[in-house]
């Protein structure tokens, strides 16, 4: 692989970034927050590109320079194993793959294993109030629902399969990239959704002090009366 080509493929790695980090591509792999490195990576990696390219160009213009080799029977090509860096960039540009849903929350314990013992604030006034799953587990199970009583409450998920066999919302929680995701569950009473595992919904309910464990690594899984839910579009960030 010269060194043209070199710089070719690392235009294409930086553009695959790009691409990806400039539209919601970007959430199926990391957090929101990661945007800005990511740009910037990319922008890195083209503007390094075109500047090694802009070095072979020039040397090749020179009379003295046109051969690639060094005197010595040796020319100036890398391993052609540096091909395979298109892979990913090949990946990132033509294949879109699935956010982690039904069966990463089938698989994996539930987020709620690290106990916050903390004051809670009240809700917002808003009716309903709207939560993430991951706080109203931590409100239902470390605060006992206290600052959820007789509030109604708006929920998203997708469904998956309870411990009981009844639908459960779930959604994959991220320290950093979909490498570390884990789910955080919530188990349903109620008007029990309809729909295949990886539905999208919007719940509308209140709290019960009803919690189960989860089978896979035993920790409290809280419970929620559903009163009204609607199917709805996945949203383009995925991951809590």
């Amino acid at each position: 692989m010269s060194r043209g080509t070199q710089a070719v493929v690392l235009v294409v790695l930086g553009g695959a970034i790009l691409r990806a980090s400039l539209t919601d591509l970007y959430l199926r792999y990391v957090k929101q927050g990661l945007r800005p490195f990511l740009i910037a990576a990319g922008l890195l990696l083209v503007i390094t590109a075109l500047v090694a390219l802009g070095q072979q160009l020039r040397h090749l213009n020179r009379p003295e320079c046109q051969s690639d080799d060094d005197g010595h029977g040796h020319g100036r090509s890398g391993p052609a194993v540096g091909w395979l860096l298109l892979l990913p960039a090949l990946a990132l540009l033509f294949v879109v793959p699935p956010a982690l849903g039904a069966d990463t929350a089938a698989r994996a314990g539930s987020a709620l294993t690290d106990r916050r013992d903390v004051a809670y604030p009240p809700l917002p006034p808003d009716d309903p109030a709207e939560l993430s799953l991951l706080e109203y587990g931590y409100r239902a199970v470390y605060d006992h629902g206290r600052t959820l009583q007789g509030r109604r409450i708006q929920l998203t998920g997708f469904l998956a399969p309870g411990p009981d066999g009844e639908p459960m919302l779930a959604r994959i929680v991220l320290a950093c990239c979909a490498a570390d995701g884990i789910p955080v569950k919530v188990g349903l009473h109620g008007d029990m959704p309809e729909g295949p595992a990886n539905t999208w919904i919007r719940a509308t309910g209140r709290w019960i002090p009803h919690t189960a464990k989860d089978p896979v690594n035993d920790a409290d899984l809280p419970y929620f009366q559903v009163e009204s839910w609607e199917k709805i579009p996945a949203p383009a960030e995925p991951y809590e």
